[in-house]
């Protein structure tokens, strides 16, 4: 599993324990609807829509450039974070950012869609449905392991430093997967 942007969004918040079980909840049935959706034909469809590939990358990678610009800005300020709720977002906010990570970037598509989508597809029923059934098992442990166990990361990020780090990996993260979408 590389750390994208929606990973790096999850271990942060659970860094936090802020809204954990919700986005730990979207991303294992997001991955759940994108893997079924390649497994039942959906890949070729995404594969064949110019248009479609073309408005996701442009607009992932604003959102991604966005999001990297404001983990940059922390990096820059420094600001201590506090473990607790009082400097966190709102539910709504975390799930809509969770939702531009997750579906404005095409790299979710092709992995989840188009390349276990193929894979599945290679195997005759009812193999195909099992394998991704698999995959979606593996993504709630993942998503699980992610979110819940980066709790035992917080007391690594007592200091503005850790923090700083972390928002700046993140920043650096974000920058690169726009560039890559724009220059992809």
């Amino acid at each position: 599993m590389a750390i994208g942007s929606q990973n790096a969004f999850v271990l942060r918040q659970g860094i936090r324990r802020e809204h954990v079980l919700p986005l730990v909840a979207f991303c294992a049935l997001s991955d759940a609807l994108l893997i079924l959706a390649g497994i039942g034909g959906a890949g070729v469809l995404i594969r064949g829509n110019d248009t479609l590939m073309q408005a996701t990358r442009y607009g992932g990678a604003l959102f991604l450039a966005s999001y990297g610009g404001f983990a940059a800005r922390r990096a820059w300020r420094g600001n201590h974070m506090q473990l607790d709720q009082s400097q966190g977002v709102t539910l709504a906010a975390a799930l809509t950012a969770c939702f531009g990570f997750t579906f404005l970037n095409p790299h979710v598509y092709l992995d989840t869609v188009v390349l276990l989508g193929s894979i599945a597809n290679q195997l005759p029923d009812p193999g195909r449905w099992v394998f991704g059934a698999g995959a979606c098992v593996g993504s709630v442990l993942w998503f699980s392991a992610l979110g819940f166990g980066a709790r035992y990361l917080a007391p690594l990020f007592q200091t503005t430093t850790a923090w700083r780090v972390l928002d700046s990996v993140i920043a650096l993260t974000m920058f690169a997967l726009a560039l890559m979408l724009l220059l992809g």
